[in-house]
């Protein structure tokens, strides 16, 4: 995802179109309300934070109380007199430590689970009048039940064939099960706040929601709410009811399910991802047998599983999947599902006619990314050949069992930090009607946060923070998935992403059948939003995620090496990969991001929080600019090169003896990282362009195919071949577009589908990477349309097949070398100041070239439309070759890379990447 504020704002605007389409697909159940009283309160400005204690923002400091009815009528109080907050409470609630306190006086406390069950308001009498808010209660249901109920087990769990279903719902009045529509009464723990009920052999397989009867304060009146369950294990159709399901049953365990051998883990620093979007993968390949399926990873002969299985084998060890949990964006069964119905194919390739045809159908068709959770831990049904049962568990476990075969192990994209919705009333809100105010972050007067882009949730609440802990277990040990990608990793506590990794690390195989300490985990550590600088807690940050064996993705290479950032007003920004200054694509006054020129104020270390400093610069027509920021990019690259090290020194491109994290990115240290493996690499991911779509931009307008071609490799080559992990988009490789569409998480199959087979496009028999399929959907791309049409339009934009393979070849030729030489997987920061150094380093580096020392290996990366030769006079007398699997590989042009030992020099073909070895 992209960076910091700017990323922010581009995820906000685009996952509230997702929930919004989300909201749309309403579910079968409705909550049966009561009257609301009169006079409650629209906002909830007092915090009850713990048994002892109530925050209340705009109060007084004089006596208030809290009130508590079954209806209008009072009918307890707790009384407040004036207090202060412990030296454990600010802690615990910085945010708040600015607001008067109050201490619930001692004789009313034990009254605190009664008014927790009821219409709850803060109140007190002032000179001015009487003043009323409501109450927000996370705090003190922590308080009083976290520390018990966090032991508890919750969903359907079954003994001795026998399931018992459990929730946490300590505010309810009364909650039953629903069975197949007959009640069942649930009884409450009171230590605990969970509600049981046991049941009896055949309750296998049978259909259940809870009713939930409980006060809702969003809608001012006691609701009984039909709901699913929040640790539901499987579901019917479109997530109308849960499933009473055993995980555990053999019946849902694939044939060698249970002896399933898995690829060689491999450390976190050396893994080299690709990300893959289920129906993306499959819909367009008319060799899958299951286009569009979890089942298409077994279908070993497809096209796109030979394209799986060669990056395997070339080093590519993990595939990533965007969102695969239960979401509610898709209408699950296929005939729900529409379709365009214009004929796509026949258009012009810059014909705005494609996106409107798709935006007709795009809330109702069978295509979105996912970001928008139901249910986190039941697989989507939309993938399953059936969504009316169990069939999605299995095929899951199939999915993984056919990626695992091909030597790929398997990572899920999980996004805990928000909601499809909340409130009493919308059908997708899951969580907010059984504990209603609790698992989602309140802001301070009430409202839930959104910065997230839809209901954020509340990981740093004791319930929130199990329920993220116990899904992630569950996938790890039912699933046997070997990853997970945080979304929004800086909205969840660090506290929270170490409880999983402590979790992870104690499943074993004898015991849980999987080696949790092989499991890794990586996130979006972006800072911003209401939780930004540590404001609530400490944050799953870039910066703060340092040293924890956590990776975060890291924005700093990415930015240097497309150039500008995804959010530049003019997409032609050139980065080192495109262009800038050694093939200027001549935009006029192209403006780049402020505060980022070499000598630019370094800003904090607030891990990714672009403060920009300094005033706007301009690279457009000034070649002293552009040379400049090209030369500062080079040194942004290093540092990503290095694994985005915060101590590594080196020399920058003025001559500065610097470290990492003195090198400026926007205001904020380049280099946060403590070792290899905290920053993942990449240059592109579903967010934002492709990178073939951005060099489209980008590259002048002239540029060759065959060189566009080339200038994907060196870009994808400064992840491949640094420390630390790294992250491809799937097809990137084989220059991969979506026709310019910078946010394609709802533009359909037109717009996303892979093409593995060259010629097996929608327009047949001719090479199709995506490229010229009309112009991008208008909400996310229309600015950009008068730099789009004319790309789109020019048929020497578009690649052949010829060149489509020769990139992935030459792609796959990095990855072995990357999985070939170990050091490429250097293991402490140490150890790469050591072996890792750029001996050209300085005010005579050559623009658009850098080159890198690594133990016995030298890299040079030449960005620039000339051979260049570079001078390592040390290195003089020394032999060194082309690496062999460069030397022998795919690419004839890279194989005239030369090496002169009585100088030291070493010659690049234009934009290249070549590995020279120490014989």
């Amino acid at each position: 995802m992209p960076s910091t504020a700017h990323r922010a704002r581009r995820r906000t605007v685009a996952l509230l179109a997702l929930c919004a389409a989300a909201a749309a697909l309403a579910l079968p159940t409705q909550p049966r309300a009561q009257a609301a009283p009169s006079g409650a309160p629209t906002k909830a400005e007092a915090q009850w934070i713990d048994r002892t204690t109530v925050i209340w923002k705009g109060a007084q400091h004089a006596a208030a109380q809290l009130e508590f009815g079954a209806d209008a009528r009072q009918t307890g109080r707790l009384r407040l007199t004036p207090g202060t907050l412990t030296p454990a409470e600010r802690a615990a609630y910085p945010h708040l430590t600015g607001y008067p306190a109050f201490t619930v006086d001692p004789r009313d406390r034990a009254l605190a689970p009664t008014a927790l069950r009821e219409r709850l308001t803060a109140a007190q009498d002032t000179p001015e009048g009487r003043r009323t808010t409501g109450v927000q209660i996370p705090g003190v249901l922590d308080d009083l039940y976290g520390a018990r109920a966090q032991r508890a087990v919750l969903g359907p769990v079954f003994r001795a064939g026998r399931p018992a279903l459990s929730v946490w719902a300590p505010t309810a009045r009364t909650v039953a099960l629903d069975l197949a529509g007959r009640r069942v009464p649930m009884h409450r723990d009171d230590a605990t706040g969970v509600w049981s009920v046991r049941g009896g052999r055949d309750w296998r397989g049978k259909p259940y929601r809870y009713l939930v009867t409980v006060w809702a304060p969003g809608a001012a009146r006691i609701a009984t709410n039909a709901v699913t369950d929040p640790y539901s294990t499987a579901l019917t159709t479109d997530s109308a009811r849960s499933l009473v399901v055993d995980l555990a049953d053999p019946k849902l365990a694939p044939k060698g399910w249970a002896t399933l051998r898995k690829p060689a883990p491999v450390p976190l620093r050396r893994a080299r991802i690709q990300e893959l979007h289920i129906r993306d993968f499959s819909l367009a390949d008319r060799t899958s047998h299951h286009p569009g399926q979890y089942l298409a990873f077994t279908d070993t002969g497809s096209a796109g599983m030979r394209h799986l299985k060669a990056l395997a084998a070339a080093g590519t060890t993990h595939v990533h999947l965007l969102p695969a949990f239960d979401f509610a964006s898709v209408p699950e069964r296929r005939a729900d599902q529409r379709r365009p119905d214009c004929d796509l194919p026949a258009l012009p390739p810059d014909s705005a006619r494609q996106q409107e045809c798709v935006a007709k159908t795009a809330d109702r068709d069978g295509y979105n990314w996912g970001y928008d959770p139901l249910h986190y831990t039941v697989p989507e049904g939309s993938y399953a050949s059936d969504p009316s049962g169990t069939a999605r568990n299995v095929e899951f476990r199939r999915m993984v069992q056919g990626l695992n075969g091909i030597g790929l192990r398997t990572v899920m994209d999980v996004v805990y930090n928000h909601t499809a919705a909340s409130g009493p009333d919308d059908p997708h809100s899951v969580l907010d009607r059984i504990v209603p105010g609790y698992y989602h972050r309140l802001l301070d007067d009430g409202g839930v946060a959104t910065s997230t882009c839809c209901s954020g949730t509340a990981p740093e609440h004791t319930m929130m923070g199990k329920l993220v802990v116990d899904s992630v277990v569950t996938w790890a040990k039912q699933y046997k998935v070997d990853g997970f990608r945080f979304d929004l990793m800086g909205h969840h506590p660090k506290a929270n992403i170490l409880a999983v990794r402590r979790a992870l690390d104690a499943l074993t195989p004898a015991r849980d059948g999987i080696d949790g300490k092989s499991v890794i985990l990586y996130g979006e550590g972006w800072n911003f939003g209401e939780v930004a600088d540590d404001a609530r807690f400490v944050q799953a940050t870039q910066r703060n995620m340092a040293g924890t064996g956590i990776a975060t993705f890291s924005d700093r290479a990415r930015d240097a090496v497309r150039g500008g950032s995804p959010f530049d007003a003019d997409p032609r920004t050139q980065g080192f990969a495109s262009g800038l200054f050694t093939d200027p694509n001549s935009a006029p006054g192209t403006a780049v991001s402020p505060g980022s020129a070499p000598g630019s104020a370094p800003g904090d270390a607030s891990g990714g929080a672009s403060k920009s400093k300094g005033r706007a610069q301009r690279n457009g027509d000034d070649p002293a600019a552009q040379r400049a920021r090209l030369l500062h990019y080079q040194d942004l690259i290093k540092v990503g090169l290095t694994g985005n090290l915060a101590d590594y020194a080196f020399t920058d491109t003025t001559g500065r003896r610097v470290k990492g994290s003195q090198v400026d990115y926007n205001g904020a240290p380049a280099g946060y990282a403590a070792a290899p493996g905290d920053a993942l690499a990449y240059v592109d991911a579903h967010d934002n362009e492709t990178l073939y779509d951005a060099l489209a931009y980008k590259l002048p307008p002239h540029t060759s195919v065959a060189d566009r071609a080339r200038m994907q490799v060196v870009a994808l080559a400064t992840a491949a071949l640094s420390q630390g992990p790294a992250l491809s988009q799937a097809g990137s490789d084989l220059l991969r577009s979506k026709s310019l569409d910078r946010n394609s998480f709802n533009s359909g199959d037109w717009f996303n589908a892979l093409h593995w087979s060259c010629t097996d496009g929608p327009r047949g028999g001719t090479a199709d990477n995506g490229f010229g399929h009309g112009l991008p959907p208008a909400a996310d791309n229309k600015d950009k349309w008068p730099y789009a049409k004319p790309l789109l339009a020019d048929p020497a934009l578009r690649p052949d097949c010829a060149t489509l393979a020769a990139t992935s070849a030459a792609y796959r030729d990095l990855l072995r070398i990357h999985a070939t030489e170990p050091a490429f997987g250097l293991a402490t920061a140490a150890a790469v100041q050591s072996a890792l150094s750029f001996p050209l380093s300085g005010p005579d580096e050559t623009p658009g070239v850098i080159t890198m020392r690594l133990a016995d290996l030298v890299v040079v990366f030449n960005a620039t439309p000339q051979r260049q030769s570079q001078t390592v006079p040390t290195l003089a007398g020394r032999p060194y070759a082309l690496h062999p699997l460069q030397a022998h590989g795919a690419d004839r042009t890279t194989a005239t890379a030369a090496y002169d030992a009585t100088t030291g020099t070493f010659t690049v073909p234009p934009r290249t990447v070549a590995v020279f070895r120490r014989g």
